[in-house]
């Protein structure tokens, strides 16, 4: 039986009103985008826990409009951004600009200094421009001829890629893969949702007019402010945490990979775990509440060893394998 909850109000409201906030931004969302719930999910988690996420499937799946949906449906500012193999790093950071009148260089801001930043086809461009972000994730500023300048708070990163399989793209960074907290995969739809899809479209559904379809803001920067106060008061006991800390150290030592999950992984892996355990009415942690983030927190921390790959394993299946071993505290 589930435990009674009771929330600390955060500095700034109710944290419950923030929750039933964050539960109509899910419900907004899905005015637009069909039968993508776990992609929805992840993105709230991502602005409770102030991480970044990556958006990883074939074309045609959504993942654009999923981001658009989440910005139309939050009072933030936006910006997107197209990656292609041409885009230079100064393109999305800003650079300093001659101003002829005064003489004097002057910083022009570039579509980073934004609360959500939709990095489309983040793959399709160079590793030279992809690093351009790792400041800007990392430490919420973007440094330009040595000034540090800071970023908007709330800042969040949405990236899509398309599989590295298809031409013309460039795999990320290990180092920049660390840097998302959730990499979530945006699957093809089921045949009833694909024909939902088309139903809507049919019936006027216009993906480039998402106020037409209803969508409107139903959560502010204030709401997710006490939320994140909220999900920082969530306890996770010392049972938990070592649950945590054990699964992240099983990846290290599975005969699979060449990479494990780095002590950063595990405290991603912490935070969503909170995050989700908040937003599913409890302020306390438990083991189901680390399986249901483990996949998306952990599959792109690890690295297969190739011959592994060869034989059809794939990270995911690792980690369900390690969440079926590792010993679930009581």
């Amino acid at each position: 039986m589930m435990a009674p909850t009771t929330d600390n109000a955060g500095p700034t409201g109710d944290p419950r009103s923030s929750r039933a906030s964050l539960e109509a931004l899910r419900a907004e969302i899905a005015k637009a985008v069909v039968g993508q719930d776990p992609a929805v999910t992840g993105l709230v988690v991502a602005l409770l826990c102030r991480g970044h996420v990556l958006l990883e499937g074939v074309p045609g799946v959504a993942k654009t409009l999923l981001v658009r949906a989440l910005a139309a449906s939050l009072e933030l500012d936006t910006k997107r951004v197209q990656f292609t193999p041409d885009l230079m790093p100064s393109d999305v950071t800003g650079s300093l600009v001659y101003d002829a009148r005064t003489a004097e260089f002057s910083f022009q801001p570039g579509p980073v200094f934004t609360n959500l930043l939709l990095a489309d086809e983040i793959n399709r461009t160079p590793p030279k421009t992809q690093s351009s972000l790792l400041e800007a994730m990392e430490e919420r500023q973007v440094t330009v001829d040595g000034t540090p300048r800071p970023l908007p708070d709330p800042f969040l990163v949405a990236a899509t890629q398309n599989p590295v399989e298809y031409e013309g793209t460039y795999p990320l960074p290990e180092a920049q893969l660390d840097r998302f907290l959730l990499k979530l995969t945006v699957p093809l739809p089921s045949r009833q949702d694909e024909i939902d899809v088309l139903t809507r479209h049919a019936q006027g559904f216009n993906p480039r007019d998402l106020r037409s379809a209803g969508v409107r803001p139903v959560a502010t920067a204030a709401d997710l402010e006490t939320a994140r106060a909220a999900v920082a008061k969530t306890a996770i006991s010392p049972e938990i945490t070592a649950y945590v800390v054990d699964i992240c150290r099983a990846t290290r030592e599975s005969p699979s990979l060449t990479l494990g999950v780095s002590p950063r992984g595990a405290t991603a892996l912490m935070s969503t775990a909170r995050a989700w355990a908040w937003l599913t009415g409890r302020d306390y942690v438990i083991p189901d509440d680390v399986k249901a983030l483990a996949l998306p927190t952990l599959r792109h921390r690890i690295q297969l060893r190739p011959e592994a790959e060869m034989e059809g394993v794939t990270p995911d299946s690792v980690i369900n394998a390690i969440l079926a071993h590792v010993p679930v505290p009581r």
